[in-house]
């Protein structure tokens, strides 16, 4: 069996591992290297008197990408032990390296993130390729849980509390040169010969090292939690956090912990404490839902999971966006920074000017945060081209329109662009809610016509979801597919319909927040609970960011729409709340300057006192679990109505979609793992007791009384 680590003594007596996990395209700390590493230690301690020192480097492209999620996942509540102890033996392998008496360097030749990172920690010295591709830091907060590796305990003692929490609760990252700058590592190196080159270097000029933490009268960097500088920051830390996580993510919480209970003992103690709090969130809930989206149904959404096979991949070259306001020039923006040429035309030369400055502000912050250079700023600046002639769109292969929510605009933008690009340009509309299919019909070939629909902010938001319309090509789809990975998104791909996935379910979220309003529910209630349920913002103040206008105006398209095919609209107890704010009240929305909230000019936004007087009833009021509950249940059992009419035909695109198009909250993993890890049974019972007590529309479908039936899992 070949070893995943191999051990290579030179001429200069230094020992170089190399990280090289057979079989695989990254090094992970697997058992296969758990072993392998314990070969190495017992190796250098039999050996140390006969070697100068040791460099660790990695035969992949990444130098080490972390544990194992395929057997983290697997852990549950009757292998905490074992697990406990095997993280403790994993721990004491890198304890023996920096404490060999012998200098030993970390040779970071690509990525270094969670384990591979805590590898890092543990080498005297740290040398790192400059080059885009490294990136260093501890993501796993990201994934519910904690860095287990000695990654609290020694960022902790490396930088200090205040300088280490960022890059521990909020899973920061950095290139090689930020990295510098931060006391992360020691040195840069142009290329792989250079950095082996420093790494002897330094070996040979420091025969004697301990770490700083091993060395007599060491000092924690800042103070420790009991110095008043820190005590100070750790008495509102604790907060902060609750008002960011609301509870529903034990995993920043508990590296608080750690880090501050870690800070106060000694190194053994400290990583006991890390272990145990890594354990607690390995074997927990929280972390099995976010592994399972945010890592494994990510990547196979990014592997081209829902993408047609069997079709060479496009790289699109020249784009044309239709429209320069704010999601046009977005969606400019992040294609120019891909390095896609970009024709950003509007009616007129003025407005198409103004979508391109908002490019020019966008990338002055990066250059001023040290995240681009002048010439990377100007490079990608100059990508983008404003007009107002359609002329200028001849030679795209991709038309993207993203002008207002009207079906004659949008076509006869659509079909004047087409005819200036050609017959091999696919075109794309942003729509967010009109149906594909109705759309395609204003250009001569609608196998060539897709729907793209970006979020807002475009440069933030990470997803687009791709919409097939009924004679969408398989080509198309491919193309668009490829597009949005181009422009670094996350693509789903929904089928037509009317609202399509995301505004389809963000809308039930919206109405329901409105609809409990309207029967008396207290406002602020409705807003809290909707963010301790793990929503990012209540359903309120989104709907004023929204515009009560806008959804008045989609709702009255869709109902026009369904009276024309011969359907009646359906009704919702929200929309005699949103008429009255609109036509009685006179409170459109943010943008118009008050809705459901005031907007102070100088001040932070706070609830329009007239709701406790015009909406509030002490009858009204309900538990603040069935708040919750009815937020995340109407959410979810909408998106399993767009399973049952193949709207999704994806688990992935569904969980991700809903986490990051519309922010369904993250600790659930997304609207159909929340089914899932609630119990699918257990879920009926629930949504029909809802059902009962609020509204029909809380009825479990079909497709879910099946699975339940049969304990199938989405």
């Amino acid at each position: 069996m070949t070893a995943a680590i191999r051990y290579e003594i030179g001429q200069d007596r230094i020992v170089v591992l190399t990280l090289d996990m057979p079989g695989q395209s990254a090094n992970t700390m697997n058992a296969r290297y758990r072993e392998a590493m314990a070969a190495c230690v017992a190796r250098l301690n039999a050996e140390k008197d006969s070697i100068a020192g040791v460099i660790i480097t990695s035969a992949k492209h990444t130098f080490f990408a972390g544990g194992d999620l395929n057997e983290l996942v697997k852990v549950g509540q009757p292998e905490a032990k074992a697990f406990y102890e095997m993280v403790l033996l994993l721990k004491a392998q890198l304890r023996a390296l920096e404490t060999l008496g012998k200098p030993v360097v970390a040779a970071i030749n690509g990525a270094a993130l969670g384990g591979g990172w805590e590898i890092c920690l543990a080498c005297h010295h740290r040398v790192a390729l400059d080059l885009p591709s490294v990136q260093l830091g501890l993501p796993e907060v990201t994934l519910g849980l904690l860095p287990g590796g000695g990654g609290v305990v020694r960022m902790v003692r490396l930088l200090g509390l205040e300088k280490a929490l960022p890059y521990l609760l909020e899973g920061k990252k950095v290139n090689a040169q930020q990295a510098l700058r931060a006391g992360l590592i020691d040195e840069l190196a142009k290329d792989r010969d250079e950095l082996l080159a420093k790494s002897r270097a330094w070996i040979l000029t420091n025969p004697s090292v301990v770490q700083p933490w091993d060395a007599r009268g060491y000092r924690l960097p800042g103070g420790t939690p009991s110095d008043p500088k820190v005590a100070q920051m750790l008495a509102i830390a604790p907060s902060i956090l609750r008002n960011k996580t609301q509870g529903c993510l034990p995993a920043p919480e508990k590296i608080l912990c750690a880090a501050v209970e870690g800070a106060q003992v000694d190194f053994d103690t400290a990583h006991l404490i890390e272990t145990r709090y890594f354990t607690e969130l390995t074997t927990g809930q929280v972390a099995k839902n976010l592994i399972g989206t945010f890592w494994f149904q990510l990547n196979e959404i990014k592997a081209g999971g829902s993408r047609p096979q069997g079709l060479a991949p496009y790289l699109t070259r020249k784009v044309g966006v239709l429209g320069a306001g704010m999601m046009g020039a977005g969606v400019a923006y992040v294609s120019a920074v891909a390095g896609i040429t970009v024709v950003l035309k509007d009616v007129d030369l003025v407005a198409a000017e103004r979508g391109k400055a908002r490019s020019a502000t966008l990338l002055d912050k990066k250059v001023a945060r040290g995240q681009l250079t002048a010439e990377q700023r100007e490079a990608t600046l100059a990508r983008i081209h404003p007009t107002d002639s359609n002329a200028d769109l001849a030679g795209c292969d991709l038309i993207i329109e993203a002008v207002f929510e009207d079906r004659a605009l949008k076509a006869s933008v659509s079909a004047a662009a087409q005819a200036v690009a050609g017959d091999d340009a696919v075109i794309a509309s942003n729509t967010s809610t009109l149906p594909i299919t109705g759309l395609a019909m204003a250009v001569p070939d609608p196998t060539k016509f897709i729907g793209l629909h970006f979020f807002s902010p475009v440069e933030k938001m990470p997803l687009v979801e791709i919409i097939k319309g009924v004679r969408t090509s398989d080509a198309t789809l491919a193309r668009g597919f490829d597009f949005v990975l181009q422009i670094n998104k996350t693509p789903i791909v929904v089928k037509d319909s009317r609202g399509f996935f995301t505004s389809r379910v963000f809308g039930t979220f919206t109405n329901e927040g409105i609809a409990m309003l309207g029967e008396g529910v207290s406002a602020p209630m409705i807003e809290t609970e909707a963010r301790k349920a793990g929503m990012p913002v209540g359903p309120l103040a989104i709907s004023d960011e929204v515009s009560l206008s806008l959804m008045s105006h989609i709702r009255t398209q869709t109902a026009k729409d369904l009276r024309a095919e011969g359907k009646t609209p359906i009704d919702h107890p929200a929309f005699a709340v949103i008429d009255l704010l609109l036509n009685e009240y006179k409170r459109p929305g943010k943008a118009a300057g008050g809705g459901f909230y005031e907007y102070p000019a100088n001040g932070q936004k706070y609830l329009w006192p007239q709701l406790r007087s015009r909406f509030e009833q002490a009858e009204g009021q309900i538990s603040p679990q069935d708040i919750r509950d009815r937020l995340l249940f109407i959410q979810a059992l909408e998106t399993v109505r767009c399973v049952e009419e193949g709207v999704l035909t994806s688990t992935a695109d569904a969980n991700v979609g809903s986490i990051f198009g519309i922010g369904f909250a993250a600790w659930t993993g997304g609207a159909l793992q929340f089914i899932n890890q609630y119990g699918l049974q257990n879920f009926v019972g629930r949504a029909q007791y809802l059902a009962e007590q609020y509204g029909e529309r809380f009825s479990p479908p079909a497709l879910l009384l099946e699975k339940a039936a049969r304990h199938e899992l989405f």
